[in-house]
């Protein structure tokens, strides 16, 4: 990434009291309520109920599968997993994982209403105030490498050229093997050589080539529009805000693009 970065001394409360302030004012809470947490306990506790779901014994044993995932450092809410794998004869499997947080949530419950009323996630400069109870988005139903999680699975072959050739989607159990970052996913693309073009990296460039191509050929228009990102420094008394774009090379080399894949 390339930008400029304004810098702001934070050495006193006020700026943190501001973002409070804001989020005050835009009606963003900052906890949850007794209840939801009390539920949230429980659930993470009982574990996935998929009795309610309706696939008690049916879901896919996919724990052999060597998923990872692929976040900012230090990420614990990890929501999305990926493995991806060439097929024999030419072409590319791609197994993509979403952590099943209806396993989790009762329809009508305490969880559920506290998660339609926030929406979303919202990254603010200084926290993170999340849809659901860090108990479950950062516990029981996160893809972190410490156990078996539901999650929900799509499992899609693509041929040479990054077309769709099968695709399927069906709730399963799987185990990450680890917690990764953009920085070393990139770093290990850059110092990629012959002996590693089996490794998730390689393969993320490969199929994400293929797949823009694809998209291209279907008249897609993409806008690059700047990000901004603010962080706290090591010392926590300065903050800063950059402005980023993206870097072409990089944007060439490591772009996952799944252009639109076909709906369970």
């Amino acid at each position: 990434m390339t930008g400029t970065r304004l810098v702001l001394n934070a050495g006193a409360p006020a700026l943190a009291a501001r973002f409070v302030a804001l989020r005050t004012e835009l009606g963003v809470p900052e906890t949850f309520p007794d209840d939801v947490l009390a539920e949230a306990e429980a659930a993470a506790d009982r574990g996935p109920d998929d009795e309610r779901l309706g696939v008690a014994g049916e879901r896919a044993d996919l724990r052999d599968v060597p998923f990872v995932t692929v976040d900012p450092p230090g990420s614990t809410d990890l929501d999305q997993a990926v493995h991806l794998e060439r097929r024999p004869g030419g072409g590319y499997r791609v197994r993509y994982a979403i952590a099943d947080v209806a396993a989790f949530v009762r329809p009508g419950g305490a969880i559920d209403a506290e998660a339609h009323a926030r929406g979303q996630t919202v990254y603010c400069p200084d926290r993170r105030i999340a849809l659901h109870p860090p108990v479950l988005s950062e516990g029981a139903a996160s893809l972190l490498p410490d156990g078996d999680r539901p999650a929900v699975v799509w499992t899609i072959d693509l041929d040479d050229a990054g077309e769709v050739v099968t695709a399927d989607v069906r709730r399963g159990t799987v185990r990450s093997t680890a917690r990764l970052d953009y920085a070393a996913v990139q770093a290990a693309l850059d110092a990629a050589g012959p002996g590693d073009r089996d490794t998730l990296p390689v393969l993320l460039a490969e199929v994400g080539t293929a797949r823009a191509a694809v998209e291209r050929s279907r008249g897609v228009c993409r806008c690059r529009v700047p990000s901004r990102r603010s962080c706290r420094a090591v010392t926590a008394s300065r903050w800063s805000t950059a402005r980023r774009s993206r870097s072409r090379s990089t944007t060439r080399r490591s772009r996952c693009s799944p252009g639109r894949w076909p709906r369970p």
